[in-house]
């Protein structure tokens, strides 16, 4: 078999896929998504993220998870963006993964919010805190 040939029939067999990420700009919306209870702690049953820009360089948009955030702005974390944390990966193999902060009404302090876009034109989002106001919490989420 040619290696053109190869390479074809592997694009054909994985189907459609957001390989720049500019295609991960607009709303996504998910649910809430692991049983265990370790995973979660604190509010909120389903999240919107509105990303508004995003390059190889960062992050900018807004996040809402009802009882828990009401709309607030991603905080980047440019230094996360020039060290090695830009590369990181887990369980799925994201495209790429962002860090950021969110701002929490409750006084607990700031959240960090890890957002992981995949090829499949998916988005995960953990939201996690610790201190006496603790959260953990992922979601699944698809472009609205």
């Amino acid at each position: 078999m040619r290696w053109a040939t190869l390479v074809m029939l592997t694009l054909l067999a994985t189907g459609p896929a957001c390989n720049d990420l500019r295609d991960f700009r607009g709303t996504w919306q998910g649910p809430r998504v692991g049983e265990a209870e370790v995973l979660r702690v604190g509010a909120g049953e389903s999240a919107t993220l509105s990303i508004d820009e995003i390059d190889s360089h960062g992050i900018q948009g807004h996040l809402a998870i009802p009882g828990l955030v009401p709309d607030a702005a991603l905080v980047p974390v440019p230094g996360a963006e020039a060290d090695a944390l830009a590369n990181m990966t887990f369980s799925g193999g994201p495209l790429r993964v962002y860090l950021a902060f969110v701002p929490m009404p409750d006084g607990g302090g700031d959240a960090l919010v890890l957002v992981a876009l995949f090829d499949d034109a998916r988005v995960e989002l953990r939201v996690l805190r610790s201190g006496t106001q603790p959260v953990y919490a992922i979601f699944a989420m698809t472009s609205t």
